[in-house]
This record gives structure tokens, sequence and C-alpha cells, in this order.
């Protein structure tokens, strides 16, 4: 990053949305390549200076994204060396790219287990610590998600201050380090801390993540890649209570968080490695810092630099660039319709996740008398439904949208994501009417079970195409929207579990089942409609939404 030196030293303008008119984004990360842009960072000949010729500027006009120094005629504009330049890691081999997408997937993956692993040794921890109220035990297994909330909103735009890879690996090993420490709180009070303080930590790839994927693939490859990280968010929790409960019979409930460090810490090793950087700003930042280190101020008169992402004639201080960029995420909740509806959609469903999951001991503790170990193989059914739908789901996503993309001569839009989003509004309501009734006149559990299935197919369908469509139609600022969606997803997370056993205790897991089943299809059902019918128009209000 770059702000102004004196006026003997080549500059780089800092560049960052004002909040209200964000730099033109670029349709993608390819920027164009022209005689005005620096080629390889080892050659001089190909480092052209601008030109102020009305005439060729008119012939050549760029695209948005290359922006422009009007009367500025010893300016350098970095951008890739053609589309075909192997730094941009859009053009990385396919190994490279999903070796990353694999270990974000990974982060991803590790730290919901940590949010749910707890839930089958809850009652353990709750008598360790003379807990006797359930709202305060269910609370040692929210306060985790409630973290969450406002995680992303400071590491999403800290990603695009200072990398997707720096912020990852550093939240990582915050996340590591606190949920270690859960497994030596002494006190009610330590274990709410430090779990807060892991889920912080853990955060950081719900809002990062989604924009790694954005930064690697084009909107026809990145399907399959956003089908598996959408996927780790959902199985996380659906997973990790399988071995807690086990952990929970046969060991401590300490051991809960102390394997779960283990993994933190292996998955940290390998992403030191297979984790580099994708933010293609940033990487272009550090092209032209090496040009600039290149250039002798005996040979001529030295030269202004800046990337394609930057726009002429402004800079900023780097409190003025942090602290718009830490304010993102608010303004484009504040700004955007179309976050706003996704945010408050994805939390209904989010908190459904949680209650189902907090629900779970309850209903084959009381009801089918089951231990502990065997209560947490259920999460099986849940895990099932998601991890089915989901490897199906990513064989069709991408395939549907580049044959929708085609009958809309060639164009493609988010809003093509969303027809494997329909058949999820249908299956969660269904899955949460039968494993509601199933639990309530004492079927056989695998009626129950069957109904879970059917919850997680339901779930990871909408999160899927939802998560896709947004990374689609915010993919410059991903990190931020998708920091602006989860606060809110999150604070479902957290409150939902926390007055299920009031809610089902009043009305019974039957109608306390129907009751969200039909929220489920009251709200999903309308706002797919929506999404699809008026999702472009929204968009086309946006001021940083990509158009087409």
């Amino acid at each position: 990053m770059s702000f102004p030196a004196p006026a003997n030293q080549p500059t780089t303008p800092v560049q960052v949305p004002d909040g209200i008119a964000p730099p033109v984004p670029p349709a993608s990360q390819q920027a164009p390549q022209d005689e005005r842009t620096a080629s390889r960072f080892g050659t001089p000949a190909t480092v052209a200076t601008e030109k102020h010729d009305a005439s060729v500027e008119k012939a050549q006009e760029p695209p948005a994204n290359a922006g422009r120094d009007g009367n500025d005629d010893d300016v350098i504009v970095v951008g890739w060396d053609g589309p075909e330049d192997p730094a941009n890691p859009r053009n990385w081999p396919l190994k490279r790219k999903w070796a990353a997408a694999l270990t974000v997937s990974s982060f991803t993956f590790i730290s919901p287990i940590a949010s749910s692993m707890v839930a089958p040794a809850a009652s353990q921890v709750a008598q360790t610590f003379n807990i006797h109220n359930s709202f305060e035990t269910n609370l040692t297994i929210s306060i985790f998600v409630l973290a969450y909330a406002f995680g992303p909103l400071l590491l999403g735009p800290m990603s695009e201050i200072f990398g997707r890879a720096r912020v990852l690996l550093a939240a990582n090993l915050f996340f590591f380090i606190w949920n270690l420490a859960c497994g030596f709180a002494q006190s009610e009070a330590q274990i709410m801390v430090f779990r807060f303080l892991s889920g912080f930590g853990g955060s950081a790839p719900l809002a990062c993540g989604g924009a790694v994927l954005g930064d690697l693939w084009t909107p026809e490859e990145r399907g399959k890649s956003i089908a598996l990280y959408s996927l780790a968010p959902l199985l996380g929790p659906a997973i990790g209570p399988v071995a807690g409960g086990w952990i929970a019979e046969k060991s401590t409930w300490r051991w809960v968080f102390w394997s779960t460090s283990i993994v933190a810490g292996a998955v940290e090793i390998v992403g030191y490695f297979a984790l580099p950087e994708t933010f293609a700003p940033l990487l272009l930042q550090r092209k032209a810092k090496t040009i600039r280190k290149q250039m002798d101020v005996e040979k001529g008169p030295v030269k202004q630099v800046r990337t394609v992402f930057e726009k002429p004639g402004q800079t900023w201080t780097l409190k003025q660039f942090i602290v718009t960029s830490l304010f993102r995420p608010f303004v484009l909740f504040a700004r955007e319709p179309i976050i706003q509806l996704i945010s408050f959609y994805l939390a209904f469903i989010y908190g459904v996740i949680y209650l189902v999951i907090a629900t779970i001991p309850a209903v084959f503790t009381n009801i089918y008398h089951e231990r502990p170990g065997f209560v947490g193989l259920h999460y099986i059914a849940l895990g099932l439904g998601l991890f089915v739908t989901s490897q199906t789901n990513a064989r069709v996503l991408d395939k549907i949208y580049v044959a929708l993309k085609k009958r809309n001569n060639n164009q493609g839009e988010p809003e093509f994501r969303l027809p494997t989003v329909m058949p999820g509004t249908i299956l969660l309501p269904i899955g949460l009417l039968l494993s509601g009734w199933a639990a309530q006149e004492h079927l056989h559990w695998i009626v129950t079970d069957i109904g879970y299935a059917l919850v997680g197919s339901g779930m990871v369908l909408i999160f899927q195409g939802m998560q896709t469509y947004v990374v689609d139609a915010f993919t410059m600022y991903a990190a931020s929207a998708l920091a602006a969606v989860s606060f809110f997803r999150s604070m479902a997370g957290f409150g939902f579990p926390l007055f299920a056993p009031a809610m089902f205790s009043a009305l019974g897991y039957g109608k306390g089942g129907t009751l969200l089943a039909a929220f489920a299809a009251g709200i999903g059902c309308p706002a797919i409609w929506i999404f699809w019918r008026y999702g472009k128009k929204i968009r086309s209000m946006s001021a940083y939404a990509r158009k087409q």
C-alpha cells in the first residue's frame, strides 16, 4: 500500500471508495491491457507512459476498470500482462486454485465444528460450573456464534486492505489460541469469554472465504468451489456433535476443545504453504511497488505509478483508507436493498439450523432416552442431507448458470444462481414438519432423522445459491458484502437456540415445528421469487453491485 511521497519520489495514490460512490469496479479481475499499462516488471522497455492524446484515447477507450489520468503525462498504470498473465489468480493452474479453495474450506469447516461440538457436552459443562439455568447452558453454545456476527464486520474489510491470506491465517491463529484456552477454563465467566474470542477469530472465513473464491474463479467456474465452501459452515455444525457426544461420554468435555484446537493448528500449518494471496488490487500494488523500486532518477524524470484499480487525482491517508473500508459493510447494508433482503432471509435460515442443533439432544434424550454418544449420531442425518445435496448441487450450479447465460445473449446475471435455491424453499419446511411431528408422536427415530435430513438438504440449497449470488453481484467487495450478510445471519444463529427450549416447552415439537415451517415457506418462496423477478432492477440501483 503506497501513500503520497515527497515530490522527487514516485507516488501511488491509495484508492478506496468514499462509501457513496466507489471507484468503478472491474467486471472481473482481469484488467485489460494496452500500451499505457506496465507489463512485466523486469523489462523497462515495456513500461510505457500515458500519453494525453485525445484521438488516441478515443480510439483506445478502455473499459471502466482501466481508468485514466487526464492531463498527467508521466503516469504508469499497472495491470496484468494481458488476459493470460500467470500472475493473475484466475489464470493459476487448477491444482493451485483448488489447493487454495480447499484450504479456505478447511478454515471454514473447523470453526463451525467448534461452535457446535460442545452441544452434547453442554450438560457436563453446566455441571462443572454449577449452571442450573437452561438459558445459560445454551448460551455456552450460542455465544460462539454471537462472535460470528461481529468478527466479519472487522475482518472482512481488513482482507480488502491487508490481503485475504494474511487475515485468514492470523484469524485462525487467534481462534486456535482461545479455543485451546476454553479447555482450561475454570469458571463460567472464563468459558463464556474464551468462547466469544475464539468465535471472533473463527469468523474470518465466513467473510473472506467466499471472496477468495471470487478472486480465483470466473462466474462460469466458481459454482463448484463455492458449493464446497458454503457446505462447510453447515456441515461443520452437523458433524461436530457426533464427535462431541462420544468425547463427552468417553473422556471429558475439555477434550472437545483440545481436539478441535489440534485440527485448527494442523490447518494453520497447511494454510501457511497452500494459501497464497489472491486479492488482485493488492497483488497489483505489489507489482507497482516493484516497478517503482526499479526506477532510476538519473535516467530521466521519475513517473507516478498506480494500478488500474485506483482512480487518478485522489489520495487517501492510511486512517481514511482503513476507516472507509471498515465502514463499508454498514454502508452496504444501509444502502443496498439486495443485501438487506438476503441478510434477513439467510438470518432466518441460519437461525433454524442452530435451533435444530440445540434441539436434537433434548429430542433424543427425553423422548427416545438415548445416551450422549448415540444422541450425537443423529447429527449424521442432518449431515447426510447437507452433504449429498451439496455434491449434487455442485454439479448442476454452473451448468444451469451457463445454460441461462446462453439464452440471455451470453450475458451472465447473478439471478441465474436462483433456480437451484427454489427446491430448497420447499424441502426445508417439509423437513421441519416431519421431524417435529415425528418426535411429538414418538414415531420411530428414523422418521425424525429423515426430517432432519430434509432440513439439511433445503438449507444447503438455499445457502449455496445465495452465497454464490452475493459473490457474483458484489465481486470486488465480496468480503464486505458477505460480512454484512453474515452479521444478521449470525445474530439469528445466536438467538434462536436461546428461545428454543421455551418455544418447544410451550408448543411441543409438533406445533413448534409447524410454526417454523410456516415461516420458512412464507418467507422463502416469496423471497426467491422477488430475487428472480426484480433482482436485476434492484441491483441497477446499486453503487457497488456489478450491473452485468
